[in-house]
């Protein structure tokens, strides 16, 4: 067994309530006896119970985190971020995995496999803010991306039609005018898809460039393969892109690997350009061009919205608002497209 408080103030000479200030970090006790104290504390090697002070408080200290994918390096990412900021609070992180089905989905918001946790980050793919409204489950909730803008419940996400624009400007700035998208997803549930299509289409049209249905083909998943496929499909137009805006990295991944393949230089042939900033981008040959979402920023965020939600504080807002929080992103230029910017590599 472990050195309880009592033991510390023994040792101290001091009340128990006096330890249980200096290990919660209360700011009135003299300096001397928190010298005590802590000495107090180092020497029996004391570990507060967190088990049984959340219980105390009617806690878990596990919250759950909710993802449609976890082998997407985006999302294992992100997870890594969750989990730091949860430790910084003392919570323990549970993980689920969606696969964007609408029935786990709605399990997941109805309560996460009837396991009691504190709060739920959860990134939907399928659920709206006809679900969100009829939800009866009261746990903290904090949700990521776009699926649901301006919805009834804390939502973290970045200007996904605003960065699309840009990257899309940065291509034409390099003299390109046939840019192709690929990510295209007609679902009207893929709202990640429409804006970034949306931001796409901007930029051409403020460029007046038409939007060609051909340079921007249906894509149904986001996987290498996917851009690999729909990148040979581009290629072998009449008129081939001279660059290629992808929805995501693993996408331009694929499309790189395509264009490589077919002999083709990039950036000098056809220009690749992603969206996430994952690690294999900055490895790969050419090291890719990507629109880098501040993924520990959304992650911090959206801890600190469940603990604010958890504890029942909002010190500028009333208690019923709801919160809507842009995260940072930047464009990092690579050699996929150049020129690059050396010290983002």
């Amino acid at each position: 067994m472990g050195a309880s408080l009592k033991d510390v103030a023994a040792l101290a000479g001091v009340s128990v309530k006096t330890v249980s200030n200096v290990v919660t970090g209360h700011t009135y006790v003299s300096p001397p006896t928190r010298e005590k104290v802590e000495r107090a504390l180092a020497v029996l090697d004391y570990r507060p119970n967190l088990s049984a002070r959340n219980l105390r408080k009617g806690r878990t200290g596990v919250i759950a985190l909710a993802l449609p994918e976890l082998d997407a390096p985006y999302f294992a990412e992100l997870t890594r971020f969750v989990i730091v900021a949860a430790a910084e609070r003392g919570w323990t992180v549970m993980i689920e995995q969606t696969d964007g089905d609408p029935d786990r989905e709605r399990e997941v918001l109805d309560g996460v496999r009837e396991q009691r946790v504190d709060g739920l980050v959860f990134s939907p793919i399928t659920v709206g803010p006809e679900e969100l409204a009829a939800r009866t489950d009261t746990t903290a909730l904090v949700l990521l991306g776009e699926r649901v803008l301006d919805g009834p419940t804390h939502h973290v996400a970045i200007d996904n039609q605003r960065a699309a624009r840009e990257l899309t400007e940065h291509l034409l700035s390099l003299g390109h005018s046939r840019i192709a998208a690929i990510g295209r997803q007609d679902n009207p549930s893929a709202n990640t898809a429409h804006l970034r299509l949306s931001g796409y289409r901007e930029g051409l049209e403020a460029a007046g460039l038409a939007y060609d249905e051909a340079l921007a083909p249906p894509t149904p998943a986001y996987r290498r393969a996917d851009g690999a496929r729909l990148m040979r499909q581009l290629l072998d137009l009449p008129q081939p892109p001279q660059a290629v805006f992808c929805f995501n990295d693993l996408l331009a991944l694929g499309a790189l690997r395509t264009a490589l393949s077919s002999g083709l230089r990039v950036p000098e042939d056809v220009a690749v350009a992603g969206w996430d900033d994952i690690e294999d981008g900055r490895y790969s040959t050419p090291t890719l061009t990507t629109v880098s979402p501040d993924k520990e920023q959304i992650a911090h965020v959206a801890v600190g919205m469940l603990e604010a939600q958890i504890n029942g504080t909002r010190p500028s807002r009333r208690a019923a608002e709801v919160r809507e929080v842009a995260a940072g992103y930047r464009l990092v230029v690579r050699e996929s497209t150049g020129p690059a910017e050396p010290t983002q590599a």
